[in-house]
């Protein structure tokens, strides 16, 4: 017998869709290796969509079994659908203790957690709560195992910690460059996404920075902006507002750089090479792209709801254009390094020993 795995995921204004395309990839990952795999939704009118069978972004059918949970984030797998399974990944933010005990007896692995409400289950995958850079060597002997650095326990829990675990793509681990692009002297196109749902509408305060700049000629570059909820402003020259992009991890080396939030969209641009900054959608989100632009991945540019307008244009000014040169390449490099795209693999490859 094959094991077969869930995806238990949620989804609304405040989470987006990003843990719904992460475990769009690690399904086809799964399959790869020949196992089944249910996806097990709860969440907002977005949830109702998925469950139903259809995808998030295009309009098309999933290629996976979905079961609609309903709305509250932490509702139970029907009895059913455990009956069948052999191991569950969470992926939903806000895990509980009670809710990984009401999964039993199923192999639990939850992915971010940055309370203590993993220890209760089996494996913990922590790409960027515990620090993102971890080495593979000194291997070390613990009880006949050899453990790496990025490797530790919480509880009875294994935790896998670092950018090794970022899940992104297979069009990014296909169009990966096999060498460090080269950046312009300035950035002439320019995307700005902040995910499909854009719930704290970062999308409206972006453009209003940008036609700032624009109007102070303190930028010049054309501009691609995705705006999911609409756009009540009128886009500047140079400036096309879209609701949405299908595909849009394979036109992403088709900019000079990308403005997004942390999501899968800073994890293929890392991927892929393109220059990145960051505006946080929350103080969680904050914390982990901290990590990755102390590691030079990206530049952090705050959380967007609460920053300073002025302060950004000043920031945004002097990375787009020649003074910025230099920072993007350092930071194509380095975010190169972070991740390599075969983040979805080996978290495939960690449930599926789980599920064994």
């Amino acid at each position: 017998m094959h094991p077969h795995l869930i995806l238990r995921v949620h989804t609304d204004l405040r989470l987006g869709l990003g843990h719904v395309a992460r475990a769009q990839i690690i399904h086809k990952q799964w399959q790869a290796m020949g196992g089944a795999c249910t996806l097990a939704v709860s969440g907002d009118e977005r949830a109702r969509r998925i469950g139903a069978g259809r995808h998030p972004f295009l309009d098309e059918a999933l290629p996976f079994d979905v079961v609609d949970l309903g709305e509250d984030l932490h509702a139970p797998l029907p009895e059913e659908l455990k009956a069948k399974a052999t191991a569950v990944l969470v992926d939903q933010w806000d895990t509980t203790p009670e809710q990984i005990h009401d999964l039993r007896p199923l192999k639990v692995a939850v992915m971010e957690d940055d309370g203590d409400a993993h220890e209760q289950a089996d494996l913990l995958f922590q790409p960027y709560l515990e620090g993102i850079n971890w080495p593979n060597k000194p291997v070390k002997n613990l009880n006949g195992r050899k453990v790496r650095p990025y490797e530790t326990v919480h509880g009875g829990c294994k935790v896998l910690r670092g950018s090794a675990f970022i899940v992104v793509g297979p069009a990014a681990v296909q169009q990966r460059p096999k060498r460090e692009p080269l950046q312009p002297l300035a950035v002439h196109k320019l995307l700005v996404s902040f995910g499909g749902t854009d719930g704290p509408d970062l999308a409206c305060r972006a453009h209003q920075v940008l036609a700032n700049m624009v109007r102070a000629k303190r930028w010049s570059g054309s501009c691609t902006l995705l705006a999911p909820n609409g756009l009540d402003a009128t886009p500047f020259p140079g400036c096309r507002v879209f609701e949405n992009i299908p595909n849009l991890s394979q036109r992403l080396q088709d900019f000079d750089a990308i403005w997004c939030a942390g999501g899968v969209t800073l994890a293929e641009a890392l991927c892929l090479g393109v220059p990145v900054a960051v505006w946080a959608q929350n103080e969680r989100q904050h914390r982990m792209i901290g990590d990755i632009a102390l590691a030079n991945g990206c530049y952090n540019l705050g959380v967007g709801p609460e920053a300073d307008m002025g302060a950004t244009e000043d920031s945004l000014e002097q990375w787009l254009g020649p003074e910025g040169q230099e920072t993007r390449q350092e930071q194509t490099r380095d975010g190169m390094l972070l991740v390599d795209g075969m983040g979805a693999a080996r978290v495939a490859q960690e449930l599926w020993a789980l599920a064994q």
